[in-house]
C-alpha cells in the first residue's frame, strides 16, 4: 500500500497502489538528473506524511497531486504524442517576447517534452500559458507556470534560465535565497499621507503535498480550502475573522469586494479557453475563402494573413479567443468551486484561497503606515504557518527558490509591498521611469496591472522577489517611495531633481 520506489537504470518508477482502487498504476519518470529527483522523492515521503497515510487508508484522491489514482492516466506523458518527433510539437514562438520563449530552444524542448512529474504534469502544460499569451506591452512576462513542486526540478533545464532572466541574474543552481520576517528591523516606515493613500504587503504560500492550481484536481482544491480554513479559524486577537466562500456569495457581494480591492477578480473563462480549444492560437488555424470570385477556391490562408482582416470585420471569420493567465494555465477550472476569501474583522488582514496560488496572504490599510502593515503581515503569516504545521502540513520551500509558488515570477519571498501614491508632477517628468528603475521599483495604474492611473495616483511596488529577504524588500520600498515623494515636493517648489544612483539587487 502507499508508495513503493523502484529504480531501473536511468528511470524512477513510482507505484501507487491505493486501497479501493481496482488496478495498480505506474508512472515512469525520465530523469537526466538523479540527484534532483532523489531530493524530490525524499520530500514526497517526509513532507507529505498526511497525504501518504490518507492514500494508504483509501483516500487516494486527497493525495492525487503525488499519488496517481485516476484509472485513465497514461504510462508516460501522452503516448499518442510519441508518434511524432519533438520538432513536430515545437510551438510557434516567432512573435513571442516572454521569458519562456527566449529560453525554449528546439533542443531543450526535445529533451524535456516526454518527461512528467509525479503528478503527470508535462512541459507542454507548463508553457501553454506563454504560448497563448505572446507578451505584455509594458512588462516582459514569464510565460510558464508550475503544476507542482517537482516541476521546478523535472523541467529545470527550462525553469532555471527563465528564473535567471526574470530575476535579473539569480542563479537557482548556485545561489541561496534569504528569508527574514523580523519587522522590528524596519526604519522610517511612516509615509507622508498627503501623498500616500494606502499601503499593502502581500505574498503567497503553497501547501506541500497538493498540486498547484494549474494541475490540481477538484478534490485537491477542496482539500486546500479545508486545510486553510481550519488553520485560519485558530487566529486570535486582531487577526481573528471569518471565511467567505465565493460559491455562497451573490454576484453583488463579489463585485463589491472586487471594487474595494479586497477580492481577486473573476477570471475571463469563455468556451474556447476553458475547453482548451484556444491553445497555441493562431498556430495551424486558417480559413478557406472563395477569393477573389465565388468560383475560384483560394488556398487556405493562415490567420496571420493580412487579407483576413476584412473577413474578421465582416463577421466571416471567428474572432481571437480571450486568453488571460488564469484560463490558459488551467487555474480557472470549476470556478468558483473551493475559492474564497478570509479576512479579519477590520479587513486589514486577508487570505485569498485557490486563485493563482493555494493562498495569498495580504496585509493592507488606508494611509501611510507601512511599518504597521508589515508588522501585521509578518505576525499573521507566521501564525498561519504555525497553525498549518499543527495540522500536519507545511508550506513548499527550499533553500534555492525560497517559497514555491505557481508562477516563477513570485518565487523566493513572493512578496509585493506597494503603496498608492499621488505624484502629479513627477509622473509627467521624462525622468520618472529612469528613477523608478534605479530604485528597483515598478509602477502600475491605480487599479493594478493593465489599468490607467486615476488622478495621478500610481501603484508603486518592489520589482524583485527572489534573492532578497522580506525585510530588505519592504525597506527598499520605504526608502524608494520616500525618494519619490521628495522629488515630487521639489518639483512642486519649482526645483530640479536628480536621478538617484542604481540600487544593487543582491547583497555581496
Amino acid at each position: 500500500m502507499g508508495v513503493i520506489q523502484l529504480q531501473k537504470a536511468n528511470s524512477l518508477c513510482l507505484l501507487d497502489h491505493t486501497a479501493g482502487t481496482a488496478s495498480t498504476q505506474w508512472t515512469s519518470l525520465s530523469i537526466d538528473q538523479p540527484a534532483r529527483m532523489a531530493n524530490s522523492f525524499i520530500r514526497l515521503i517526509s513532507g507529505r506524511n498526511a497525504a501518504v497515510m490518507l492514500a494508504s487508508l483509501g483516500a487516494g484522491t486527497l493525495a492525487s497531486g503525488f499519488l496517481l489514482s485516476e484509472a485513465g492516466n497514461t504510462l508516460f506523458a501522452t503516448e499518442k504524442r510519441k508518434m511524432y518527433p519533438p520538432s513536430a510539437d515545437f510551438p510557434d514562438l516567432r512573435k513571442h517576447n516572454n521569458c519562456m520563449a527566449t529560453a525554449l530552444t528546439p533542443s531543450v524542448y526535445a529533451r524535456l517534452r516526454d518527461k512528467v512529474t509525479p503528478n503527470n504534469w508535462t512541459l507542454d502544460q507548463c508553457i501553454q500559458t506563454g504560448v497563448d499569451n505572446p507578451g505584455h506591452p509594458f512588462i516582459k512576462t514569464v510565460g510558464m507556470v508550475a503544476g507542482d513542486e517537482e516541476s521546478y526540478e523535472v523541467f529545470a533545464d527550462l525553469f532555471d534560465p527563465v528564473i535567471k532572466d526574470r530575476h535579473n541574474g539569480y542563479d537557482p543552481s548556485t545561489m541561496k535565497h534569504p528569508t527574514d520576517l523580523d519587522s522590528s528591523k524596519i526604519t522610517s516606515g511612516m509615509f507622508d499621507e498627503r501623498y500616500v493613500l494606502s499601503s499593502r504587503v502581500r505574498t503567497g504560500r503553497s501547501i506541500r503535498g497538493l498540486s498547484l492550481p494549474p494541475a490540481c484536481s477538484r478534490s485537491e482544491r477542496r482539500e486546500v480550502e479545508r486545510v486553510a480554513v481550519q488553520a485560519l479559524s485558530g487566529l486570535k486577537g486582531d487577526l481573528s475573522g471569518r471565511y467567505y466562500s465565493l460559491g455562497e456569495m451573490t454576484e453583488q457581494e463579489q463585485q463589491r469586494l472586487i471594487d474595494e480591492h479586497f477580492l481577486f477578480d473573476k477570471p475571463v473563462s469563455p468556451l474556447l479557453t476553458a475547453a482548451g480549444m484556444a491553445r497555441d492560437w493562431p498556430d495551424a488555424r486558417g480559413i478557406w475563402p472563395k477569393y477573389p470570385s465565388p468560383f475560384l477556391i483560394h488556398p487556405v490562408l493562415p490567420l496571420c494573413h493580412p487579407l483576413l482582416a476584412h473577413s474578421l470585420q465582416d463577421h466571416f471569420l471567428f474572432d481571437k479567443p480571450i486568453s488571460p493567465l488564469l484560463t490558459c494555465a488551467g487555474m480557472a477550472r470549476d470556478w468558483p468551486d473551493a475559492r474564497g476569501i478570509w479576512h479579519n474583522n477590520e479587513k486589514t488582514f486577508l487570505i485569498w484561497i485557490n486563485e493563482e496560488d493555494h493562498t495569498r496572504v495580504i496585509s493592507m490599510e488606508k494611509g501611510g503606515n507601512m511599518k504597521r502593515v508589515f508588522e501585521r503581515f509578518c505576525r499573521g503569516l507566521q501564525e498561519v504557518e504555525r497553525l498549518i504545521k499543527e495540522r500536519g502540513w507545511e508550506f513548499m520551500w527550499n533553500e534555492h527558490l525560497g517559497y514555491i509558488l505557481t508562477c516563477p515570477s513570485n518565487l523566493g519571498t513572493g512578496l509585493r509591498a506597494g503603496v498608492h501614491v499621488r505624484l502629479p508632477h513627477l509622473s509627467k517628468d521624462p525622468r520618472f521611469s529612469k528613477i523608478l528603475g534605479n530604485l528597483r521599483l515598478q509602477k502600475r495604474g491605480t487599479g493594478g496591472v493593465d489599468t490607467a492611473a486615476v488622478g495621478d495616483t500610481f501603484d508603486i511596488s518592489n520589482n524583485d522577489r527572489l534573492g532578497t529577504s522580506e525585510v530588505e524588500l519592504v525597506q527598499l520600498v520605504i526608502d524608494g517611495v520616500n525618494c519619490l515623494i521628495e522629488c515630487e515636493k521639489r518639483l512642486e517648489r519649482g526645483q530640479d531633481i536628480k536621478i538617484p544612483a542604481p540600487v544593487p539587487q543582491f547583497k555581496k
